[in-house]
């Protein structure tokens, strides 16, 4: 098995835009209403929505590709780019998403992996991610990498208000 990351650049819109969609539906789609999960992708994916957060200095799409296909992405900020304001020590993943397909294989470890190392050659002295309090798999996983609750912040599910569990990591 051949895995490799590459920056993701305006030219790949349509390809994040595809991965988005089936890796949020994959992910959340049984555990929320048909309604509010087509008003959240409609906004949070559409073209234009995507083309503006490539377009941000400080945010970085990544893809991550098994044997020359693309298995998943992930997405981190820095600076005035995070989606909380936690310092210009910390750094922030925003989004981790595997295709089912691909899942199991280590491929969120590797992903993370990456997150810590560009945070390092950064300077940073944290990274911080958001997970739904709901999504037990994750949280486990984000522990296992070291992780802990610090906090939480209000999630909107298209009308419906849930809460993401901030979970941070001390690097040094």
């Amino acid at each position: 098995m051949t895995i490799r990351i590459e920056i993701c650049t305006i030219e790949h819109v349509c390809e994040l835009q595809e991965i988005s969609y089936e890796t949020f539906n994959e992910t959340f789609k049984g555990q929320n209403s048909p309604e509010n999960m087509k008003a959240y992708l409609e906004k949070a994916f559409n073209r234009e929505q995507l083309e503006t957060e490539l377009s941000v200095a400080d945010s970085q799409f990544l893809f991550i590709y098994v044997n020359h296909k693309v298995a998943g992405y992930m997405k981190v900020n820095i600076n005035d780019a995070q989606s909380e304001k936690m310092g210009l020590e910390s750094f922030e993943i925003e989004r981790v998403y595997i295709k089912k397909e691909f899942q199991k294989h280590g491929l969120g470890k590797v992903l993370l992996h990456k997150a810590i190392e560009m945070a390092t050659e950064q300077h940073k002295t944290n990274i911080w991610l958001g997970v739904w309090e709901k999504n037990e798999n994750a949280i486990a996983f984000y522990e296992k990498m070291g992780f802990v609750q610090t906090g939480a912040h209000a999630f909107y599910m298209g009308d419906e208000e849930q809460i993401d569990f901030i979970m941070t990591k001390t690097i040094l």
